[in-house]
């Protein structure tokens, strides 16, 4: 492998959505990935993903973003794709208790599938049904601050803290991995093997928000 490939690939990270069906997960990759939302998603079936880049310490670091399908009768599909995973966003919707109920049952299953460090972010979806929330704020912090997670309240409806959550999770990754290696090539070399890029690049995102605790409004 020449200097200039392994420069390229050198920083590749797999995350994965996951949480109930209906929470958002979709329109929050779309929002990320492509600035798109659509009012119409239907479930997601299997697992698409999308790759995008963001510049940290004028280094290229490439996400690859697993959507996971949250409806129960998928998990069995969808549990493989939670190996080689060294981020996770887990998405509740603000307007629907029992999405929220079901965190701690994703946490396990996300702690169940994965043998790595996981920077991990809870994500309270849809905080534009202001009008309807039947979570609070607190309850969401409480929770993360609980399980060891950053947290933040997002829409993907209006793109409120969409860019920031996915890069907070990103950073958080490469700090991992900095601390963690300290420009291991071993280990560089297995993200590059492990988490092959098979799609195109997104747009590149923006700089990464220094609050772990953010949310629409009060």
């Amino acid at each position: 492998m020449d200097d200039d490939h392994e420069e390229g690939e050198e920083y590749l990270f797999k995350i994965v959505i996951i949480g109930d069906s209906a929470v958002g997960k979709s329109n929050l990759l779309s929002r990320y990935a492509r600035n798109e939302f659509s009012m119409h998603t239907k479930a997601t079936i299997g697992v698409e993903f999308q790759t995008q880049s963001v510049d940290i310490d004028g280094k290229e670091v490439k996400a690859q973003i697993w959507d996971t399908a949250g409806q129960e009768r998928f998990r069995a599909v969808t549990s493989a794709y939670y190996r080689g995973a060294v981020g996770a966003l887990i998405v509740y919707d603000i307007s629907r208790r029992t999405t929220f109920e079901s965190v701690s049952r994703w946490l396990d299953e996300l702690n169940t599938h994965s043998d790595t460090t996981v920077a991990r972010m809870l994500v309270g979806n849809k905080c534009d049904l202001e009008n309807i929330r039947d979570v609070n704020v607190e309850e969401g912090k409480s929770l993360a601050e609980a399980e060891g997670l950053f947290f933040m309240e997002t829409s993907a409806l209006d793109s409120t803290n969409v860019i920031k959550a996915f890069e907070m999770v990103i950073r958080e990754i490469y700090n991992n991995v900095s601390r963690k290696v300290l420009n291991s090539d071993t280990y560089k070399a297995e993200l590059s093997v492990n988490r092959v890029s098979l799609v195109n690049n997104g747009a590149d995102g923006s700089k990464q928000s220094e609050s772990m605790f953010s949310c629409c409004s009060r």
